[in-house]
């Protein structure tokens, strides 16, 4: 298996796309930029099996409903979020300058415990980390030593709390207990900016 990593939109919310040797995949946070994301997946022959949201902040659910449309997939998210798609003042897009008030349709699959989720070929460990957001999930690929954390661990930050249901200390807590206890050589995949190690951000993140 491999990644792409593929930043989207104003904000540079990174997308990325988990795929293995017969080109079948998964797709995290299509945040923006859909037809272009569309065209980018067919040049590369991929076959899209499921759309994956780490959260429902409108910078990461841009563009949702037009790769789900294209390729018939089905979406994840967390229960908690549930009602954060169609709604602007949820997912934060009724707050900030960006255009259009972002609405995606319902989620067709809802995760809730923490635990491994098999989509097709493909095998997760689910880790629930609120803070940045309730529902926020990070998904830890155990064969490759990777871990998808949305927006709750960036390389020398940390996610931003000051929107809906948003929770410092359980921010701090979620990382603390959920990612740094994750292989030092884990890599993690964060939602904007480059990508990082736990052991960098252990070692070395000021906010930690």
């Amino acid at each position: 298996m491999n990644w792409k990593q593929i930043p989207l939109g104003a904000y540079q919310t990174n997308c990325y796309i988990l795929y293995n040797a017969d080109k079948q995949c998964i797709i995290f946070d299509p945040g923006s930029e859909g037809d272009a994301l569309n065209t980018f997946i067919s040049q590369e022959e991929y076959k899209p099996l499921a759309i994956v949201l780490t959260h429902a902040h409108f910078d990461h659910i841009g563009a949702v409903d037009i790769v789900r449309d294209k390729w018939n997939i089905p979406v994840y998210i967390h229960e908690l979020e549930k009602d954060w798609l169609a709604n602007p003042s949820l997912n934060g897009s009724g707050r900030f300058p960006v255009g259009d008030l972002i609405k995606a349709r319902d989620a067709d699959k809802l995760l809730s415990n923490e635990k491994d989720l098999q989509i097709g070929p493909f095998s997760f460990k689910l880790l629930h980390t609120p803070g940045h957001s309730p529902g926020s999930l990070s998904f830890y690929v155990n064969d490759m030593n990777i871990v998808f954390a949305g927006d709750t661990l960036f390389s020398g930050s940390i996610g931003r709390t000051d929107l809906t249901e948003g929770s410092h200390e359980q921010l701090i807590l979620s990382i603390k207990n959920k990612l740094l206890t994750l292989p030092e050589a884990t890599a993690v995949l964060p939602g904007h900016g480059p990508a990082t190690t736990v052991e960098r951000e252990r070692s070395s993140n000021p906010f930690l």
